[in-house]
C-alpha cells in the first residue's frame, strides 16, 4: 500500500464474544489495515481467533456472537452499523469469500455455471446470454481449461484444483475489492496449490485487496506483503513478511517456523514442548505464557502496550528475541528385520512387496480407465517410505490394493512373506490387525455416537484383548502412548480438535500392535504447530516400536523429513524411486523435478509483492 494512499480496509481494537456455555473471547484488541492491491496473512493454530477475525469481515460470526470494535471501516463503511440487508449487498459484491473445501463451499445441485450466475444476477451484475458469457470468462481467467464443459458439471465431477478455481470464480463474480481467503489451498497437491497461488497473486497484482488465512508458512511467504500472528485472539506479532519470516521476535513465531519441516530439519524433533515450569496466564497475561520458555511472573500478569517499530514490525511480548529452547533430534530406528516375529517376514526379505500391481475402472461413459499401471515397490520392517504424487497419479488407488480393499487386475501384494492380494477376505481377516491405517480425515472414520473409550477398546477388542478392567488399562495406555490423557476418554470425536483426533486414530491404529500403517494424508488438514506434534509423534512410535509407515502425502517437506525412501507417481505410473535424499538432491525425471520447482518454502520469496510472478 502505498503511503499516501490510506487503506481499503481499517481494523481497531475488534473484540468478539461468544455466548455459549458461558463466554469465550474468541478475538482480543486485534487492529490491523488493509490497502487495496496488497496481501495480509493472518497465521496462527487451530483456535488462535484467524477464521473467526475473517468471518466477522463478512458478518457471518452468527447469532451467539458479540462484535465490538474501535473502528470496523470498509472503504468508508461502518461494519459494526451494518443491517443483514445492508450486509447482503456487501457480502459477495465488494468482499468476497474463499472457504478451505470447495466441494461443501459449492451447491452439489448446480452446476458450476448456476453458481457463478447467480452472484451475477443477485447484484443486478448480468442476466441471460450475458452471464452465461461473464461466467465462462471468470472459469477461463481461472485457469479452468474448456470452461464451457465445465460450467455445465456439478462440482462432484471436477478434481479438488478445478473446484477450488470454480469456488475462487464465483467469489470473484461480483469483482470485489476485498478477497478474503481462508486456507484457500488446505489439502491440495503442489502442483494445483501453485497454480491457485499464482492465481491470487495475479488478482493481487490487479489490484484486489486480500485477506490471506493460512497455517502454511510457505504459502505466506509466497503471497504475502505483511504477515499478522495470532495466539489466543491476540495479535502477537505483526510486519512486513520478510521481517515477520526471517527475523521473528516473538517466541510463539520462532516456534511456528522451527516448526515447519524443511530439507534441513530432518533428524530433528519439530515441536517445541513447554516448559515443565509452565503456568497458565492470569486474565490479563499473555496466553502464551504456558508455553514460553521465557515466560516469568510479569508476562503471566500483564501484556505489554502494543507499540511497531520503526520498520513497522510490532511484537506483543515482554522478552522479543529469547531463545527457543534447542530441538531434541529424532532418534531414528535403523531400518532391518532382525529378530523375527512370529508372522513376520523372513530375515532379508521385504515386510511388503508390491509387484507388477496394476488396476483399471470403467469408466462413466463406457470403456474403462487405468488408475495404477504396472507399479512395484518394497518397504522393510521399520522403514518409512513416502509416497508423492499430484491428485490423480493413482497414490489411493495403491494404498487401497495395499491394504487389501482393491485387488489388482494383475501383479501380486505378499505381507509378511506370505500373499496378501488374491485371497478371499476371510483367509486375510485373522492377519489384517497387523496393517492399519491413518485417514487424512479421523473425524469421518470414527463413530460419531461413540467416545474415544468406545473407537479406542473397539479396536483393542479386535486384538484379543478381553473385556473389563485389562481393556481399560490397555485403552489407557495407548491414549498415553500418543501423548492424550485418560480426561478424554469420555469426549466424542466432535468434541476433539483436530491435532486430539490425528492422535486418537493413531491410537487406534497402534491397538492391534501393527507392523505397517498405511499413512494417507495424515496431517495435511492441520496446522503447523500441531502437524509437527503429529509427525514427531510417528517417529518417536517408530523408534520404540519399530512399526513401517507407508507415508502418502502430497507436501514434499513432510515427505522429506519422514521418509527413508520415496516413490513418485504420476498418472498412474511410478516414475522414480530411491533414497530420500537422492530424489530431493538430484531428481532424473523431469516430473519430479516439476514436483520440487513448485514447492513453496519458506525460506523462499519473502520479498512480498516482488514474489508474486
Amino acid at each position: 500500500m502505498n503511503a499516501t494512499q490510506s487503506p481499503l480496509l481499517s481494523v481497531e481494537g475488534l473484540d468478539v464474544t461468544f455466548r455459549r456455555g458461558g463466554q469465550v473471547r474468541a478475538v482480543r484488541d486485534v487492529s490491523f489495515t488493509l490497502g487495496r492491491g496488497e496481501c495480509l496473512a493472518v497465521v496462527g493454530e487451530s483456535g488462535s481467533g484467524k477464521s473467526v477475525t475473517a468471518r466477522t469481515l463478512l458478518g457471518l460470526t452468527g447469532a451467539h456472537a458479540t462484535v465490538a470494535a474501535r473502528r470496523l471501516d470498509f472503504d468508508g463503511v461502518d461494519l459494526t452499523a451494518l443491517s443483514e440487508r445492508e450486509w447482503r449487498a456487501v457480502r459477495g459484491r465488494r468482499i468476497g469469500l474463499v472457504l478451505q473445501d470447495a466441494l461443501v463451499s459449492l451447491d452439489p445441485l448446480r452446476t458450476v455455471g448456476a453458481e457463478i450466475r447467480e452472484t451475477l444476477h443477485t447484484h443486478g451484475l448480468a442476466r441471460g446470454a450475458e452471464a452465461r458469457e461473464r461466467s465462462l470468462a471468470l472459469l477461463s481467467d481461472a485457469g479452468i481449461p474448456d470452461p464451457a464443459r465445465r460450467a455445465a458439471e456439478y462440482p462432484h465431477q471436477l478434481s479438488g484444483g478445478l473446484r477450488q478455481r470454480a469456488l475462487i470464480s464465483s467469489a470473484l463474480s461480483g469483482a470485489p475489492e476485498l478477497l478474503v481467503a481462508d486456507e484457500p489451498t488446505t489439502a491440495l497437491d503442489v502442483t494445483v496449490q501453485a497454480q491457485i497461488l499464482d492465481l491470487l497473486g495475479r488478482l493481487v497484482g490487479e489490484g484486489t485487496a486480500l485477506l490471506l488465512i493460512s497455517h502454511d508458512l510457505a504459502v505466506v511467504a509466497r503471497l504475502a506483503d505483511r504477515v499478522a500472528v495470532m495466539y489466543g485472539g491476540l495479535v502477537v506479532e505483526q510486519g512486513p513478511a520478510r521481517d515477520v519470516l526471517k527475523d521473528p521476535r516473538h517466541p510463539y513465531t520462532r516456534a511456528l517456523l522451527a516448526a515447519v519441516p524443511t530439507f534441513g530439519s530432518k533428524g530433528n524433533a519439530l515441536s517445541v514442548a513447554a516448559p515443565a515450569r509452565g503456568e497458565a496466564a492470569g486474565p490479563g497475561g499473555c496466553p502464551y505464557a504456558a508455553r514460553c520458555a521465557a515466560a516469568d511472573a510479569r508476562c503471566r500478569a500483564e501484556l505489554p502496550v502494543a507499540a511497531a517499530a520503526d520498520d513497522g514490525h510490532l511484537t506483543l511480548c515482554w522478552h522479543p528475541d529469547a531463545p527457543l529452547p534447542p530441538a531434541a533430534p529424532a532418534v531414528r530406528r535403523p531400518v532391518a528385520t532382525a529378530g523375527r516375529e512370529p508372522g513376520a517376514a523372513a530375515p532379508g526379505e521385504p515386510l511388503l512387496d508390491v509387484r507388477g500391481v496394476s488396476k483399471r475402472f470403467r469408466a462413466p461413459g463406457g470403456g474403462s480407465w487405468t488408475a495404477v499401471s504396472e507399479v512395484s515397490f518394497r518397504i522393510a520392517a521399520g522403514e518409512t517410505l513416502g509416497l508423492v504424487g499430484e491428485s490423480g497419479s493413482g497414490k489411493t488407488t495403491t494404498a487401497r490394493i495395499v491394504l487389501g480393499l482393491v485387488e489388482p487386475d494383475e501383479g501380486s501384494v505378499r505381507f509378511e512373506g506370505e500373499p496378501w492380494s488374491g485371497l478371499p477376505e476371510r483367509e486375510r481377516r485373522a492377519r489384517r490387525p497387523r496393517l492399519q491405517v491413518v485417514h487424512q480425515d479421523p473425524l469421518g472414520s470414527f463413530d460419531p455416537r461413540h467416545s474415544v473409550r468406545g473407537i479406542v477398546a473397539e479396536a483393542v477388542g479386535r486384538a484379543g484383548v478381553p473385556r473389563g478392567r485389562v481393556r481399560s488399562a490397555r485403552v489407557t495406555e495407548l491414549l498415553g502412548q500418543v501423548g492424550l490423557s485418560a480426561r478424554v476418554q469420555e469426549r466424542r470425536p466432535s468434541e476433539l480438535s483436530g491435532g486430539q483426533r490425528q492422535r486418537v486414530a493413531i491410537a487406534r491404529a497402534l491397538a492391534t500392535r501393527p507392523r505397517l500403517i498405511v499413512c494417507d494424508e495424515p496431517v495435511s488438514a492441520l496446522d503447523v504447530s500441531i502437524q509437527a506434534q503429529v509427525l514427531d509423534l510417528l517417529a518417536e512410535l517408530q523408534r520404540e516400536l519399530g512399526v513401517a509407515l507407508l507415508f502418502i502425502s502430497h507436501d514434499l517437506g513432510v515427505v522429506h523429513h519422514v521418509s527413508d525412501r520415496v516413490i513418485v507417481m504420476k498418472d498412474g505410473r511410478l516414475v522414480e524411486t530411491g533414497d530420500v535424499g537422492q530424489i530431493f538432491d538430484s531428481p532424473a525425471h523431469p516430473y519430479t523435478r516439476e514436483l520440487l520447482a513448485a514447492l513453496p518454502r519458506p525460506d523462499r520469496n519473502q520479498e512480498g509483492q516482488g514474489s508474486r510472478t
